[in-house]
């Protein structure tokens, strides 16, 4: 009789584990606060660099910097102020990653690691280049000494910064690809649907870099960079901060009381 009544018992406890599978195992404090951090840092990102009107290249509308670049002293430090959130939002997401195979489905964990390593080794490109500016350049233009500059500036659109930026963000969108879909089939519905987003942003971009490097080739200026920073950013700052709830402990810790109390109520009956 015991036996039976306890079979009955866990057999009947299951819907209402299934009923509270919008939650993320048992929280991550480190997930939550990555998550949030992540899209508050590329919200503000995208803010700064939009209103950062462009200096010279292909969507410069008038007043463009020639070559080679170093007469900036009236733009200087306001056109560097976004690179600083810019710097640390990769910092934050990859803190972000580090969390996420531990939602993504065991037979899909291998593309959610390549991800993260990807992520680690964009983050790592974007973090140089806009240390660079910002440790570098930066400092020499406010001293006046321009030697060598022209290579580094961020208004030479055949430069090192807006190499690295091509670079970074190529392989940071490859990365969301990998990371996206396994998230796709996680159980939390916010987790999902950041899960598509990193997928259809991710694969955006790359499809962009095809597009225009074929197209234009040795003149491809900034124009992949343009939009990969803003499309990586939206990405960032949407799918950061679904995965972050996501994350929440707190929510979690209503799950497990919800789901204890649930199962103490059907083992007593």
């Amino acid at each position: 009789m015991n036996n039976s009544s306890g079979g009955t018992g866990a057999i009947r406890s299951q819907p209402t584990l299934r009923l509270r599978r919008g939650f993320v195992g048992e929280g991550s404090h480190l997930g939550f606060w990555a998550g949030l951090s992540t899209g508050a840092l590329a919200i503000a990102t995208l803010a700064m660099a939009l209103t950062t009107p462009p200096r010279s290249g292909l969507y410069c509308p008038d007043d463009c910097i020639p070559y080679p670049y170093t007469d900036v002293a009236s733009y200087v430090p306001r056109d560097y102020l976004w690179m600083y959130p810019a710097l640390l939002a990769p910092v934050a997401f990859v803190l972000l990653v580090v969390c996420i195979p531990s939602v993504a489905l065991a037979c899909r964990q291998q593309f959610s690691l390549a991800g993260m390593c990807l992520a680690m080794v964009a983050a790592g490109i974007l973090v140089v280049d806009y240390g660079l500016q910002l440790s570098v350049v930066l400092p020499s233009l406010l001293a006046g000494e321009l030697s060598g500059l022209s290579l580094l500036s961020q208004y030479n659109p055949h430069g090192v910064f807006i190499g690295l930026e091509n670079i970074g963000y190529g392989l940071l969108a490859l990365a969301f690809v990998l990371l996206g879909f396994p998230l796709t089939k996680a159980l939390s519905r916010k987790v999902r649907v950041a899960g598509w987003i990193f997928t259809f942003g991710g694969a955006l971009s790359l499809l962009l870099l095809v597009l225009f490097t074929a197209l234009y080739r040795d003149r491809l200026d900034v124009r992949f960079e343009v939009f990969a920073l803003l499309l990586s950013h939206l990405v960032l700052a949407t799918s950061g901060i679904l995965v972050g709830i996501a994350f929440s402990p707190w929510r979690a810790e209503e799950s497990h009381l919800a789901t204890s109390g649930n199962n103490a109520g059907v083992d007593a009956s």
